[in-house]
């Protein structure tokens, strides 16, 4: 059997794939990483519970403190982005430069151990016939976790279990029950960790970013009343804009260069196309001509059918820097920069990428012509 460093944040899902892999006689090694700075009572509490589940299941725990890259990877990378107006996801930038990468680096280096696993639900397999590892959605879709896990690497993703991947999270509740574990009936995760440390993203940000009042105004420029900063705003936000109007309105345009939060109708939100950056192709080589593929925005929306173009930087091998040209059978609702698009092929992870910005004139554009394809 092999040694696995088992990751643990004192949740259900860390706890049962431990005791599974654990009770399947592996050699178990629990590691909890230490993000926050402060009183972070999301970290103080999961360090207690996996430290306790550890004890339950007689195997040794870890706590390896990753408070510094926690902070310039995704503390300061959060902050940097919504002050330039776009709305960054973290937790596939932090499953890549904070978890899994120095997790890896760690039980390989410091441990000896042969490979890790963590709670999340998706799957890996090798294909004999690319002499890839391949990511896959988990059996649950519910709680299905690929899309943010499409910028993990081959290297990752060789020495990578998820033992979770194959079944429901109701089994899973099940299973930590029948294990005994203290962890059975511990309430499930709400937010994101940095959120539940400071009740909202918007309270997050206060603390870094000081207030900077601006107008709103709608896609020709009228005043329509006035915001305390524009990393309040997202792009389709319709709650909390504070304008009265005689119909729904959504921001299409976040102008930093302006310090105008831009709103309109529904049908300005739409778009028929986006490019992505800093893409990843993880289950496949970096293609040379477009390919068919459905595409998730955003981790809760569902997969539409689109045509990935590689644009030529994406020519070369896989890299930071490659980008493509995402186009969408039918134009998507608030597709928002800095947010993920990720491709599959079925329930197989092809690749992602993170959402560029538009120059405002052309998201402006883009508005109005969606508008009038509306009106028409």
């Amino acid at each position: 059997m092999s040694k696995i460093v088992v990751g643990l944040s004192g949740g259900v899902d860390s706890s049962v794939a431990a005791a599974t892999l654990h009770h399947q006689g592996h050699d178990v090694i629990g590691l909890t990483l230490w993000l926050m700075k402060g009183k972070g009572q999301c970290c103080s509490e999961g360090m207690v519970d996996a430290a306790q589940l550890c004890e339950e299941l007689g195997v040794p725990h870890h706590i390896v403190d990753s408070r510094e890259t926690f902070q310039s990877n995704i503390v300061d990378y959060l902050v940097a982005g919504y002050e330039a107006g776009i709305t960054p996801l973290p937790c596939s930038q932090c499953n890549r430069s904070v978890k899994f990468g120095p997790m890896l680096h760690y039980a390989l280096t410091e441990l000896g151990a042969d490979a890790i696993a963590t709670g999340h639900y998706a799957r890996v397999q090798f294909n004999p016939d690319t002499q890839r590892h391949e990511l896959l959605r988990a059996i649950d879709r519910n709680k299905d976790q690929s899309y943010f896990l499409y910028d993990l690497t081959q290297e990752m993703l060789a020495s990578l279990h998820f033992p979770l991947g194959e079944q429901t999270k109701a089994e899973t509740r099940r299973l930590a029950s029948e294990l005994g574990l203290h962890t059975a009936t511990k309430p499930e995760s709400q937010d994101l960790c940095l959120v539940e440390q400071h009740g909202s993203m918007g309270s997050f940000l206060d603390k870094y970013l000081a207030p900077k009042p601006g107008d709103i105004v709608d896609t020709q420029g009228r005043v329509l009343g006035r915001h305390t900063g524009i990393h309040h705003y997202t792009i389709g936000q319709r709650k909390g804009l504070g304008v009265a109007a005689a119909h729904p309105l959504y921001v299409v345009a976040l102008d930093v260069g302006r310090n105008q939060v831009i709103v309109g109708d529904r049908a300005s939100v739409n778009y028929p196309d986006c490019t992505a950056h800093r893409v990843n192709w993880v289950s496949t080589v970096t293609p040379l001509e477009p390919l068919r593929a459905t595409v998730q925005i955003r981790y809760r929306s569902a997969a539409v059918a689109a045509t990935i173009w590689p644009l030529a930087e994406a020519a070369s091998t896989s890299s930071a820097g490659a980008r493509v040209k995402v186009v969408f059978d039918e134009p998507q609702f608030g597709v928002t920069p800095g947010q993920a698009a990720v491709w599959y092929d079925g329930d197989r992870v092809l690749g992602g990428g993170i959402i560029e910005p538009l120059p405002v004139q052309h998201r402006l554009a883009a508005a109005l012509a969606q508008t009038s394809q509306a009106e028409s």
